[in-house]
């Protein structure tokens, strides 16, 4: 019995649409999905001073020794640009002022006579001025990408903090930054043998370059057989010491040593002398007001000096803790029980407005001394002793959870 032609064909016909369906995926479907192109990626460009440099040169120098920006500018920009930058405005920089030793770059094109383009100058390690020749002059300042490490480091006191910083080989810096976060808690004049600390700080690198250490992230002071914990918190722009229940390790100093008064002298270190006639710094604010005014302590401490010196008149000087002292001249007289080695509240009356000493007429000469040299009582930032907001209770003892498992960790 003969088969059904179509039965016969029907295996063949099915082959060839299998072959089909193979070749469209071989030439088409796998080329256009799978088979990838390679293409080299593109270099990154190359940046120095916040100025793209792939077609161009850099060149860096140093400043000599009695060495002046036109004798520095001179072999590559002309003397009509030197004499607008040495005429020009100094708000950003006086070019008198250029220091031996500070780096310098230039900027040129690649050409067979290269041509400046930019020339820049380093006032330090970070922040720079930079002297755009391409168009009409312009000036302006930057700063250089810091890259911060977060580090650990710990020592045991044999004599001072300073000592055991320097000896631990670790950067000067963070025995400031300690001294100024605990220095309310700790009475770093009287450390003994065998207390210490561990600390998580951050280090600052330009250019891959250490340049010192920065802010403390969380430290830890053994001292008098206590551990004085110290944690770095930053809400709503404002950062702050704080201990492990969230109370702040500062307290504020009062904005100035007496009311009703007015400002008759800044901080100057060179300012002419009313009865000397010379010119000779003045570290310190002058208040006019009048004779008997009350003076009080800009905050608590110990009364160090209380007596007559010579061109200061009657004078006090309070140390407040191990880093801040105040002092006050000119009075006309002391408050009841004032005198060395009394102790005084933030507040409290210590004296009164004169012109003792070499003094025109009655005022307060006020200064601050932190770590032993002058500051600018005005610029004077006196946090405020405020515990951690409830709002960020939470968030904060989860961080100090985190930070003092890891200072306990650094032994």
């Amino acid at each position: 019995m003969i088969k059904n032609p179509r039965f016969i064909y029907l295996p063949i016909i099915a082959a060839i649409v299998v072959i089909c369906l193979v070749i469209l995926v071989v030439f088409y479907y796998i080329p256009s999905k799978h088979i990838i192109t390679q293409q080299k990626p593109l270099p990154r460009p190359k940046y120095a001073y916040g100025i793209c440099i792939d077609s161009l040169s850099v060149s860096y120098g140093t400043v000599g020794r009695n060495q002046v920006l036109s004798t520095i500018l001179s072999p590559q920009v002309t003397a009509d640009i030197i004499y607008k930058i040495a005429s020009g405005p100094r708000d950003l920089f006086d070019v008198r002022k250029i220091r031996t030793g500070n780096r310098f770059a230039f900027i040129t094109t690649r050409d067979s006579i290269p041509k400046a383009l930019y020339f820049i100058y380093e006032l330090n390690p970070i922040e720079f001025i930079v002297y755009d020749f391409r168009d009409s002059l312009k000036i302006y300042k930057g700063k250089k990408d810091l890259e911060r490490k977060i580090r650990t480091a710990k020592g045991i006191i044999y004599s001072s903090l300073w000592n055991t910083i320097a000896d631990n080989k670790l950067d000067v810096n963070l025995a400031l930054n300690l001294s100024d976060v605990f220095a309310w808690t700790v009475d770093f004049y009287g450390l003994q043998k065998g207390d210490g600390f561990r600390v998580i700080y951050e280090e600052v690198y330009v250019d891959s370059v250490l340049t010192g250490s920065d802010r403390i992230l969380a430290a830890v002071f053994h001292s008098n057989g206590k551990d004085l914990y110290a944690f770095y918190f930053n809400k709503e722009g404002a950062g702050d010491y704080f201990d492990e229940a969230g109370k702040s390790l500062e307290r504020s100093f009062l904005k100035a040593p007496l009311r009703f008064s007015r400002i008759s002298s800044r901080f100057s270190r060179a300012r002419m002398h009313p009865i000397l006639r010379i010119v000779r710094p003045h570290y310190g604010v002058d208040y006019a007001a009048p004779r008997g005014t009350p003076v009080v302590a800009l905050g608590d401490g110990h009364v160090v000096d209380a007596g007559f010196h010579g061109g200061y008149g009657r004078f006090i000087s309070i140390r407040h803790n191990s880093v801040y002292t105040t002092t006050y001249a000119h009075l006309s007289g002391y408050a009841k029980g004032i005198h060395a080695g009394s102790s005084v509240r933030q507040g409290e009356t210590i004296g009164y407005v004169g012109s003792s000493g070499l003094a025109t007429g009655p005022h307060l000469d006020f200064r601050v001394y932190r770590n032993g040299a002058p500051t600018d009582p005005l610029r004077l930032e006196s946090p405020p002793a405020k515990p951690v907001n409830p709002a960020y209770m939470q968030e904060y003892s989860m961080l100090v959870k985190d930070l003092k498992a890891r200072l306990d960790s650094v032994r």
